[in-house]
């Protein structure tokens, strides 16, 4: 395999840091980049990550804030009707190309001489990853005593779905903020918690090494 597979957290809207990290990471015509979902709401500046994200030709998945904002396009919600403050601010500054490049990021990215699959949530154990859909993909965090997912806050008790994932393939996902990386046998979670003043995380394959950049300070509670 030439050059290497670059997975990055959720940016939320973090350009400055986004562009920091890239800048760290050195990328070369051979690397391929893979962002894990919610690249957009939150932080400062959707656009712009959305942008640099373009320039560098990443693989984009989709993640649950990218999943509801175009389901309020679709749905041809009223923006005064978008109950969440920082979901109207990106929905009213995203250009046309943007709305493009949204419909157009995929689920899922398979590596299979890596036999590693990228996502922006996860996925529920003993079903194939293949067949799950967006609703499960982009939104499990937790698994609840019924076997279903669920949020974290729903089920504090409940496991995270990456305690009960025994492989293959490996999975690399985001979505659930830790002030950690958070390392399995069959999977790692990514999502830093960079908007919520963090760190923006990159996961580099085939060496799995991290790298990280600190957020400039905390632009959600």
């Amino acid at each position: 395999m030439n050059g290497r597979i670059i997975a990055i957290g959720d940016i939320h809207g973090c350009h400055l840091e986004f562009a920091e990290l890239l800048e760290q990471l050195a990328l070369t015509k051979d690397d391929r980049l893979v962002l894990v979902g919610d690249l957009v709401n939150r932080g400062p500046d959707s656009c712009k990550v959305i942008d640099l994200a373009r320039q560098h030709h990443a693989i984009a998945l989709l993640g649950n804030h990218e999943l509801r904002l175009l389901d309020y396009r679709k749905h041809k919600t009223p923006v005064a009707e978008i109950a969440r403050e920082t979901d109207a601010d990106t929905f009213l500054k995203l250009r046309p190309s943007d709305w493009d490049y949204l419909s157009a990021m995929p689920l899922t990215h398979y590596e299979p001489e890596l036999n590693t699959v990228f996502v922006h949530g996860g996925f529920l154990p003993n079903q194939p990853w293949s067949e799950q859909p967006a609703e499960v993909v982009t939104r499990i965090q937790s698994i609840n005593a019924l076997g279903r997912p669920c949020k974290r806050a729903d089920a504090p008790d409940a496991p995270p779905w990456a305690d009960l994932w025994t492989g293959p393939p490996f999975v690399v996902y985001g979505h659930t903020p830790r002030p950690e990386v958070y390392k399995r046998k069959w999977s790692v979670g990514i999502d830093t918690a960079c908007v919520m003043g963090g760190h923006l995380t990159a996961y580099i394959l085939p060496e799995k090494r991290f790298v990280q950049v600190k957020a400039r300070r905390r632009y959600f509670p």
